[in-house]
Protein backbone atom coordinates (compact mmCIF):
# COMPACT_ATOMS: atom_id res chain seq x y z
CA UNK A 1 0.00 0.00 0.00
CA UNK A 2 1.48 3.19 -1.10
CA UNK A 3 2.96 5.66 1.92
CA UNK A 4 0.50 8.18 0.93
CA UNK A 5 -2.63 6.16 0.58
CA UNK A 6 -1.66 4.44 4.46
CA UNK A 7 -1.25 7.97 6.05
CA UNK A 8 -4.81 8.87 4.40
CA UNK A 9 -6.46 5.75 5.98
CA UNK A 10 -5.11 6.03 9.27
CA UNK A 11 -6.14 9.35 9.70
CA UNK A 12 -9.31 8.71 7.98
CA UNK A 13 -10.16 5.81 10.77
CA UNK A 14 -13.62 7.92 11.84
CA UNK A 15 -12.45 10.73 12.41
CA UNK A 16 -10.98 8.87 15.67
CA UNK A 17 -7.32 8.26 16.78
CA UNK A 18 -5.66 5.20 15.23
CA UNK A 19 -5.17 2.32 18.23
CA UNK A 20 -1.78 2.65 18.97
CA UNK A 21 -2.30 6.88 19.28
CA UNK A 22 -5.03 5.91 20.96
CA UNK A 23 -3.43 4.44 23.33
CA UNK A 24 -1.12 7.16 24.22
CA UNK A 25 -3.61 9.23 24.25
CA UNK A 26 -5.14 7.45 27.22
CA UNK A 27 -2.24 6.19 29.07
CA UNK A 28 -1.07 10.27 28.82
CA UNK A 29 -4.26 11.59 30.65
CA UNK A 30 -5.20 8.38 32.74
CA UNK A 31 -6.26 8.89 36.42
CA UNK A 32 -6.94 5.40 37.35
CA UNK A 33 -4.21 3.07 35.61
CA UNK A 34 -0.56 3.58 35.66
CA UNK A 35 1.97 2.12 33.45
CA UNK A 36 5.37 0.53 35.39
CA UNK A 37 8.32 0.63 33.35
CA UNK A 38 10.03 -2.40 35.33
CA UNK A 39 6.77 -4.16 34.97
CA UNK A 40 7.15 -3.39 30.96
CA UNK A 41 10.84 -4.70 31.07
CA UNK A 42 9.49 -8.13 32.44
CA UNK A 43 7.20 -8.62 30.61
CA UNK A 44 9.99 -8.06 27.57
CA UNK A 45 11.84 -10.91 29.20
CA UNK A 46 9.11 -13.22 28.87
CA UNK A 47 8.06 -12.34 25.26
CA UNK A 48 11.48 -13.15 24.01
CA UNK A 49 12.12 -16.34 26.01
CA UNK A 50 8.83 -17.17 24.33
CA UNK A 51 10.33 -16.12 20.87
CA UNK A 52 13.30 -17.86 21.28
CA UNK A 53 11.85 -21.56 22.64
CA UNK A 54 8.98 -21.23 19.58
CA UNK A 55 6.35 -20.98 22.61
CA UNK A 56 5.16 -17.87 21.05
CA UNK A 57 5.06 -19.08 17.14
CA UNK A 58 2.49 -18.10 14.52
CA UNK A 59 1.55 -21.45 13.83
CA UNK A 60 0.00 -22.13 16.95
CA UNK A 61 -4.00 -20.45 15.99
CA UNK A 62 -4.54 -23.12 13.38
CA UNK A 63 -2.74 -25.95 15.03
CA UNK A 64 -5.73 -25.88 17.74
CA UNK A 65 -8.04 -28.38 17.36
CA UNK A 66 -10.90 -26.30 17.25
CA UNK A 67 -9.46 -23.52 14.33
CA UNK A 68 -9.54 -24.18 10.86
CA UNK A 69 -6.74 -25.07 8.78
CA UNK A 70 -5.29 -22.56 5.99
CA UNK A 71 -6.53 -25.21 3.44
CA UNK A 72 -10.01 -25.44 4.74
CA UNK A 73 -12.04 -23.66 2.03
CA UNK A 74 -14.39 -21.81 4.63
CA UNK A 75 -11.92 -20.49 6.89
CA UNK A 76 -12.22 -16.97 6.20
CA UNK A 77 -15.79 -16.82 6.82
CA UNK A 78 -15.31 -19.26 9.93
CA UNK A 79 -13.09 -16.59 11.11
CA UNK A 80 -15.58 -13.83 10.39
CA UNK A 81 -18.77 -15.34 11.94
CA UNK A 82 -16.49 -15.93 14.68
CA UNK A 83 -15.30 -13.02 15.39
CA UNK A 84 -18.68 -11.78 14.94
CA UNK A 85 -20.04 -13.01 17.90
CA UNK A 86 -16.52 -13.06 19.60
CA UNK A 87 -17.67 -11.09 23.11
CA UNK A 88 -18.90 -11.39 26.11
CA UNK A 89 -18.77 -14.45 27.59
CA UNK A 90 -19.61 -14.19 31.57
CA UNK A 91 -22.78 -12.92 32.98
CA UNK A 92 -22.91 -10.60 36.35
CA UNK A 93 -22.76 -14.23 38.67
CA UNK A 94 -21.43 -16.27 36.22
CA UNK A 95 -17.60 -15.86 35.42
CA UNK A 96 -16.65 -19.22 33.58
CA UNK A 97 -19.58 -21.79 33.57
CA UNK A 98 -20.84 -21.32 30.15
CA UNK A 99 -19.64 -24.46 28.28
CA UNK A 100 -19.94 -26.34 25.46
CA UNK A 101 -18.16 -29.76 24.95
CA UNK A 102 -16.36 -28.87 28.11
CA UNK A 103 -14.92 -25.73 26.10
CA UNK A 104 -15.36 -22.76 27.95
CA UNK A 105 -15.32 -18.92 26.97
CA UNK A 106 -14.45 -18.44 23.49
CA UNK A 107 -13.32 -22.16 22.84
CA UNK A 108 -17.16 -22.33 23.58
CA UNK A 109 -17.97 -20.15 20.54
CA UNK A 110 -15.80 -22.17 18.40
CA UNK A 111 -16.66 -25.60 19.25
CA UNK A 112 -20.43 -24.47 19.03
CA UNK A 113 -19.85 -23.32 15.62
CA UNK A 114 -18.21 -26.00 14.73
CA UNK A 115 -21.17 -28.41 16.49
CA UNK A 116 -23.92 -26.23 14.22
CA UNK A 117 -21.62 -27.15 10.71
CA UNK A 118 -21.43 -30.81 11.66
CA UNK A 119 -25.39 -30.55 12.11
CA UNK A 120 -25.26 -29.45 8.65
CA UNK A 121 -26.06 -25.64 9.24
CA UNK A 122 -24.87 -23.54 7.19
CA UNK A 123 -24.04 -21.39 9.54
CA UNK A 124 -21.11 -19.56 7.90
CA UNK A 125 -23.40 -18.39 4.83
CA UNK A 126 -25.03 -14.89 5.40
CA UNK A 127 -27.68 -16.09 3.17
CA UNK A 128 -28.43 -18.53 6.44
CA UNK A 129 -27.48 -16.35 9.27
CA UNK A 130 -29.02 -12.66 7.93
CA UNK A 131 -32.26 -14.32 8.15
CA UNK A 132 -31.53 -16.72 11.38
CA UNK A 133 -34.31 -16.70 13.84
CA UNK A 134 -33.44 -16.35 17.85
CA UNK A 135 -34.22 -19.95 18.34
CA UNK A 136 -32.00 -21.42 15.54
CA UNK A 137 -29.66 -19.15 17.38
CA UNK A 138 -30.14 -20.41 20.80
CA UNK A 139 -30.01 -23.75 19.97
CA UNK A 140 -26.37 -23.12 18.39
CA UNK A 141 -25.20 -22.24 21.58
CA UNK A 142 -27.20 -24.74 23.57
CA UNK A 143 -24.69 -25.04 26.76
CA UNK A 144 -23.46 -29.05 28.48
CA UNK A 145 -25.81 -27.17 31.53
CA UNK A 146 -29.16 -26.45 30.21
CA UNK A 147 -29.03 -24.11 33.41
CA UNK A 148 -26.71 -21.91 31.96
CA UNK A 149 -26.98 -20.13 28.57
CA UNK A 150 -24.68 -17.48 26.81
CA UNK A 151 -25.14 -13.92 27.75
CA UNK A 152 -26.33 -11.36 25.38
CA UNK A 153 -27.94 -13.70 22.88
CA UNK A 154 -30.33 -11.01 21.71
CA UNK A 155 -27.41 -8.69 20.61
CA UNK A 156 -25.32 -11.82 18.90
CA UNK A 157 -28.51 -12.49 16.75
CA UNK A 158 -28.26 -8.70 15.63
CA UNK A 159 -24.97 -8.79 14.81
CA UNK A 160 -25.19 -11.75 12.63
CA UNK A 161 -28.40 -10.29 10.99
CA UNK A 162 -26.33 -6.83 10.49
CA UNK A 163 -23.20 -8.26 9.01
CA UNK A 164 -25.13 -10.80 6.80
CA UNK A 165 -26.91 -8.32 4.83
CA UNK A 166 -24.36 -5.89 4.06
CA UNK A 167 -22.28 -8.66 2.88
CA UNK A 168 -24.81 -10.29 0.18
CA UNK A 169 -26.15 -6.49 -0.43
CA UNK A 170 -22.28 -4.96 -1.04
CA UNK A 171 -19.73 -7.90 -0.95
CA UNK A 172 -21.57 -10.77 -3.05
CA UNK A 173 -21.74 -12.96 0.46
CA UNK A 174 -18.31 -13.48 0.87
CA UNK A 175 -16.00 -11.84 3.68
CA UNK A 176 -13.20 -12.85 1.47
CA UNK A 177 -14.35 -10.02 -0.86
CA UNK A 178 -13.77 -7.68 1.88
CA UNK A 179 -10.40 -8.60 2.44
CA UNK A 180 -9.35 -8.69 -0.85
CA UNK A 181 -10.51 -5.54 -1.51
CA UNK A 182 -7.74 -3.69 1.11
CA UNK A 183 -5.19 -5.27 -0.98
CA UNK A 184 -3.26 -7.09 1.60
CA UNK A 185 -3.11 -3.90 4.08
CA UNK A 186 -4.00 -4.15 7.61
CA UNK A 187 -4.98 -1.06 8.19
CA UNK A 188 -7.17 -0.43 5.01
CA UNK A 189 -9.49 -3.77 5.87
CA UNK A 190 -9.98 -2.46 9.25
CA UNK A 191 -11.21 0.96 7.94
CA UNK A 192 -13.31 -1.27 5.51
CA UNK A 193 -14.20 -3.22 8.68
CA UNK A 194 -15.20 -0.56 11.00
CA UNK A 195 -16.59 1.47 8.24
CA UNK A 196 -19.13 -1.51 6.81
CA UNK A 197 -20.02 -3.70 9.79
CA UNK A 198 -21.01 -1.02 12.74
CA UNK A 199 -21.15 -3.83 15.09
CA UNK A 200 -16.92 -3.56 15.09
CA UNK A 201 -16.92 0.18 15.58
CA UNK A 202 -15.28 0.12 18.87
CA UNK A 203 -14.59 3.20 20.04
CA UNK A 204 -15.18 6.45 22.77
CA UNK A 205 -14.79 9.62 23.83
CA UNK A 206 -11.93 10.14 26.04
CA UNK A 207 -9.68 13.24 27.17
CA UNK A 208 -11.30 15.25 24.32
CA UNK A 209 -10.24 12.77 21.48
CA UNK A 210 -12.29 9.75 19.97
CA UNK A 211 -10.18 6.89 20.88
CA UNK A 212 -10.36 3.64 18.71
CA UNK A 213 -10.21 0.11 20.87
CA UNK A 214 -11.41 -1.76 18.05
CA UNK A 215 -10.93 -5.71 19.81
CA UNK A 216 -12.54 -7.70 17.55
CA UNK A 217 -11.81 -5.76 14.49
CA UNK A 218 -8.24 -6.05 15.18
CA UNK A 219 -8.98 -10.03 16.42
CA UNK A 220 -10.37 -10.67 12.89
CA UNK A 221 -7.32 -9.52 11.07
CA UNK A 222 -5.09 -11.22 13.44
CA UNK A 223 -6.98 -14.48 13.21
CA UNK A 224 -7.04 -14.55 9.31
CA UNK A 225 -3.34 -13.63 9.53
CA UNK A 226 -2.58 -16.57 11.93
CA UNK A 227 -4.50 -18.74 9.92
CA UNK A 228 -3.06 -18.58 6.95
CA UNK A 229 0.49 -17.96 8.26
CA UNK A 230 0.92 -14.47 6.91
CA UNK A 231 0.60 -15.99 3.74
CA UNK A 232 -2.36 -15.74 0.84
CA UNK A 233 -5.30 -14.35 2.03
CA UNK A 234 -3.48 -13.79 5.47
CA UNK A 235 -0.05 -11.88 3.86
CA UNK A 236 -0.61 -7.92 5.35
CA UNK A 237 2.22 -5.72 4.39
CA UNK A 238 1.24 -3.73 6.94
CA UNK A 239 0.62 -6.15 9.82
CA UNK A 240 2.87 -4.52 12.76
CA UNK A 241 0.56 -1.49 12.75
CA UNK A 242 -2.34 -4.37 14.30
CA UNK A 243 -2.28 -4.24 18.01
CA UNK A 244 -3.21 -5.88 20.69
CA UNK A 245 -6.86 -6.77 21.45
CA UNK A 246 -8.32 -5.19 24.70
CA UNK A 247 -10.04 -7.00 26.34
CA UNK A 248 -11.31 -8.16 29.80
CA UNK A 249 -8.60 -11.05 30.74
CA UNK A 250 -5.33 -9.40 29.66
CA UNK A 251 -4.85 -6.82 31.75
CA UNK A 252 -5.07 -9.51 34.68
CA UNK A 253 -1.64 -10.78 32.98
CA UNK A 254 -0.37 -7.10 32.86
CA UNK A 255 -1.27 -6.39 36.65
CA UNK A 256 0.29 -9.87 37.38
CA UNK A 257 3.95 -8.73 35.63
CA UNK A 258 3.97 -5.48 37.29
CA UNK A 259 3.21 -3.67 34.13
CA UNK A 260 -0.39 -2.09 34.99
CA UNK A 261 -1.32 -0.44 38.18
CA UNK A 262 -4.53 0.40 39.31
CA UNK A 263 -5.65 3.09 41.59
CA UNK A 264 -7.11 2.14 45.09
CA UNK A 265 -9.88 3.96 43.95
CA UNK A 266 -10.30 1.31 40.26
CA UNK A 267 -9.03 -1.96 42.59
CA UNK A 268 -11.91 -1.47 45.10
CA UNK A 269 -14.57 -0.73 42.62
CA UNK A 270 -13.43 -3.66 40.68
CA UNK A 271 -12.93 -6.20 43.53
CA UNK A 272 -17.28 -4.77 43.82
CA UNK A 273 -17.97 -6.82 41.02
CA UNK A 274 -19.25 -3.23 40.01
CA UNK A 275 -20.45 -3.85 35.93
CA UNK A 276 -19.21 -1.13 34.32
CA UNK A 277 -20.69 1.05 31.33
CA UNK A 278 -19.19 0.61 28.21
CA UNK A 279 -17.10 3.83 27.05
CA UNK A 280 -16.49 4.82 30.64
CA UNK A 281 -13.36 6.23 31.84
CA UNK A 282 -12.20 3.58 34.08
CA UNK A 283 -12.77 0.63 31.41
CA UNK A 284 -11.61 2.82 28.54
CA UNK A 285 -7.77 3.87 31.09
CA UNK A 286 -7.76 0.29 31.48
CA UNK A 287 -8.20 -0.91 28.00
CA UNK A 288 -5.90 1.89 26.85
CA UNK A 289 -2.89 1.22 28.90
CA UNK A 290 -3.10 -2.37 27.67
CA UNK A 291 -2.53 -1.70 24.27
CA UNK A 292 0.30 0.98 25.57
CA UNK A 293 2.04 -1.64 26.85
CA UNK A 294 2.25 -4.40 24.49
CA UNK A 295 3.35 -1.46 21.81
CA UNK A 296 5.54 -1.07 24.19
CA UNK A 297 6.54 -4.14 24.63
CA UNK A 298 6.35 -5.01 21.07
CA UNK A 299 9.02 -2.44 20.14
CA UNK A 300 11.78 -3.05 22.39
CA UNK A 301 11.07 -7.23 21.82
CA UNK A 302 12.24 -5.91 18.10
CA UNK A 303 15.04 -4.11 19.08
CA UNK A 304 16.55 -6.84 21.22
CA UNK A 305 15.97 -9.39 18.21
CA UNK A 306 17.78 -7.11 15.79
CA UNK A 307 20.54 -6.94 17.82
CA UNK A 308 21.07 -10.05 19.86
CA UNK A 309 19.23 -12.44 18.02
CA UNK A 310 19.48 -11.67 14.30
CA UNK A 311 18.41 -15.56 13.20
CA UNK A 312 14.78 -14.96 14.32
CA UNK A 313 12.65 -13.75 11.45
CA UNK A 314 11.49 -10.53 12.81
CA UNK A 315 8.74 -10.17 9.85
CA UNK A 316 6.48 -12.59 12.49
CA UNK A 317 6.45 -10.65 15.41
CA UNK A 318 3.92 -8.43 16.21
CA UNK A 319 1.41 -7.38 18.89
CA UNK A 320 -0.66 -10.50 17.61
CA UNK A 321 1.66 -12.75 18.81
CA UNK A 322 2.14 -11.02 22.23
CA UNK A 323 -1.44 -10.99 22.51
CA UNK A 324 -2.00 -14.57 22.08
CA UNK A 325 0.72 -15.74 23.94
CA UNK A 326 -0.72 -13.76 26.79
CA UNK A 327 -4.00 -14.54 26.47
CA UNK A 328 -3.24 -18.34 26.37
CA UNK A 329 -0.49 -17.14 29.90
CA UNK A 330 -3.96 -16.06 31.85
CA UNK A 331 -5.58 -19.59 30.71
CA UNK A 332 -3.02 -21.25 31.69
CA UNK A 333 -2.29 -19.77 34.94
CA UNK A 334 -6.20 -18.77 35.77
CA UNK A 335 -5.90 -19.90 39.43
CA UNK A 336 -2.73 -17.96 39.83
CA UNK A 337 -4.46 -14.95 38.36
CA UNK A 338 -7.44 -15.13 40.36
CA UNK A 339 -6.69 -12.74 42.84
CA UNK A 340 -6.67 -9.93 40.14
CA UNK A 341 -10.43 -8.60 39.52
CA UNK A 342 -10.97 -8.08 35.74
CA UNK A 343 -13.32 -5.35 35.07
CA UNK A 344 -16.70 -6.74 33.85
CA UNK A 345 -18.84 -4.45 31.03
CA UNK A 346 -21.81 -6.20 29.46
CA UNK A 347 -20.47 -5.23 25.56
CA UNK A 348 -20.91 -6.65 22.44
CA UNK A 349 -17.69 -5.12 21.69
CA UNK A 350 -15.51 -7.89 23.50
Amino acid sequence: MPTILLRRTLSKMCAALTPRESGEHIVRHAKYVKVLPAGVDRLVEEIVGGLISKRIDVANFSQHELHPKPSDGHAANWIFVVDTLNFCFWTPHNYTKYKVNGYTGYFALCAAINRAMADGLDITNPEFYSKMELSTLSNIFRPDDAETKIPLLEQRLECLHQVGERLLSKWQGSFEHVVKAANHSAVALLQLIVDEFPCFRDQAEFAGERVSILKRAQILIGDLWSCYRGEGLGYFEDIDKITMFADYRIPQVLVHFGSLQYTPELLELLQKDTILQNGDAMEVEIRGASIYIIEQVKDAVLEILKQKHPAIDVRNVNSILIDQYLWDYRRAHAAELEYIPFHKVLSIYY
